[in-house]
């Protein structure tokens, strides 16, 4: 009778496990432990140790790997599945072989790595994309991140994850650890090639580019013969990253491109709509986007580090429906061509006390700089605070055709209605438009028509530019006005600037 209970209760706790150990060898390993502890635990106390050691090492989700883990059991989708590599191992005369799948479940993505005979069995088809594996292997940080030397794979045809198989990914999709991705999107902006000294004394190469599409963006690091794509892509191409690796850097993922990658350019429509912080709600030492309407310019300005090199900077005004503030562009940023009435957007801004207590935007080396009508033939409605302009592709602008089939008309919204661009040169158009002339802006319909505009001055000089909240105007006159100054000038638009007879 106690012999009959107490098979009773090993069967119970055999029942309680989810393990690929049949009850036969549970059973011969409760008698092993029984053993081994010489009568000093009984066959009940000995099937809940073996069952604690089976559960031991058992993760919810791959998000819940770490490469400190001595060993882990987990489920994963089979994302995608590498080629069968060989190596030579150290006083051996057989290579060893491996293969890298990709696998992932809701939380994340991990690489597993098969090793030679389990290798060979994945090179013959014993492996899909697309199945549900039970894995059991030991976690590590690998060289593209997380990654798993698997001891024992095996399909569960009951088991089901919700990861969508796919030839790309998305900028919002991108997971710490993934290898082998490719993503699509609009260069953004290229910075210049960087050079570096390696433990061996070779000489590395680095530059980075930001990437955006539909859901979000990316900085791309570029490294040793792929950095030169740096000066071969211009802002507004759409291009297609290949067999990228991601890495995380100061708590933000990157997407790496080394030898094995590449980065293309593509003839597709890719969307970008920037998302931005209100300019109004902006606080001290906060990062963050910001979109708006350059309402001025200042000069750029050299100055001497402390350590005898020389740094430059150039101050600009970005307003938005809720306000305005200076944006300092530091180093190269400051070299870039933006006038007043242009429309920009500054990523990865740093927030800090300005001129006269006044809070500053500080557009630094990890910042971006984007002109959104720049080479692109876009409208140009500014993209409003935490939602950015239209959503539509490259049909919204004319002018450059390559930058409308890259889709940067989702960087600011629908252009005017005969697909010319509608920023600070359009305006005299539109006024003329406003007046009874047509909405293109001939010379000879504005030349036609005296017009008056009524806005702040944010520029002096030759022109003048008026600013009245929704656009700005370029004025030519002889009148001396004064930076903040509100005025009217009257007179034809001539090459989309007004030629003001009268100034008051």
């Amino acid at each position: 009778m106690p012999t009959a209970i107490l098979m009773g209760a090993i069967e119970e706790v055999y029942a309680d496990l989810d393990t690929d150990v049949s009850e036969e060898e549970f059973r011969e390993a409760v008698e092993q432990k029984v053993e081994q502890m010489g009568g000093l635990a009984d066959e009940e106390t000995a099937a809940m140790l073996i069952a604690h050691e089976l559960n031991e090492g058992e993760v919810d989700t791959v998000a819940d790997i770490e490469p400190g883990m001595e060993e882990v059991k987990f489920l994963a989708k089979v994302v995608s599945i590498g080629e069968l590599r060989t190596f030579e191992r150290d006083g051996e005369d057989e290579d060893g072989r491996v293969v890298n799948v990709e696998a992932a479940d809701e939380t994340g993505n991990v690489r597993l790595a098969f090793w030679d005979k389990e290798a060979e069995a994945i090179t013959e088809g014993m492996l899909e994309e697309g199945q549900v594996l039970r894995i059991a292997g030991r976690p590590k940080d690998g060289y593209n991140g997380l990654e798993v030397s698997v001891d024992k794979a095996e399909p569960d045809d009951d088991a089901e994850i919700d990861v969508e198989l796919g030839d790309g990914s998305t900028v919002d999709a991108l997971t710490m650890g993934q290898s082998d991705v490719n993503v699509r999107g609009i260069v953004l902006e290229t910075d210049s090639i960087r050079t570096f000294d390696r433990d061996d004394g070779s000489e590395g190469k680095v530059s980075n580019l930001l990437l955006g599409d539909e859901t979000g963006r990316v900085r791309v690091t570029m490294w040793d013969d792929r950095a030169d794509r740096a000066t071969e892509l211009d802002p507004g191409t759409a291009v297609e990253v290949v067999d990228g690796y991601v890495r995380e850097r100061e708590g933000d993922l990157e997407l790496h491109v080394g030898d094995h990658g590449a980065i293309d350019e593509i003839d597709e429509t890719v969307e970008f709509t920037p998302e931005a912080d209100a300019i109004g709600s902006v606080e001290m030492d906060q990062v963050v986007d910001l979109a708006g309407v350059v309402r001025s310019a200042d000069p750029k300005r050299t100055f001497d580090r402390d350590d005898g090199s020389e740094g430059q900077v150039r101050n600009i005004r970005v307003q938005d429906d809720t306000g305005d503030i200076r944006v300092a562009l530091w180093g190269e940023k400051a070299d870039k061509e933006i006038a007043p009435g242009d429309e920009v957007f500054v990523a990865d801004a740093e927030i800090q006390d300005g001129w006269q207590d006044d809070l500053e935007a500080s557009a630094g080396w990890q910042s971006t700089v984007v002109v959104l009508d720049e080479d692109t033939g876009a409208g140009s409605a500014a993209p409003s605070p935490g939602g950015a302009g239209g959503a539509s592709g490259g049909d919204s602008g004319s002018g450059d055709s390559s930058g409308a089939d890259a889709g940067l008309g989702a960087f600011t919204g629908e252009g005017d209605a005969d697909g010319g661009t509608a920023d600070a040169s359009d305006a005299g158009g539109s006024a003329g438009a406003a007046s009874g002339g047509s909405a293109d802006g001939g010379a000879a319909a504005a030349a036609a028509e005296e017009v008056e505009f009524t806005g702040t001055v944010v520029q002096t000089g030759d022109p003048v530019i008026l600013d009245d909240g929704q656009e700005t105007m370029q004025v030519e006159t002889d009148a001396a006005l004064t930076l903040g100054q509100e005025v009217t000038a009257r007179g034809a638009v001539v090459d989309d600037r007004l030629d003001a007879d009268d100034v008051f």
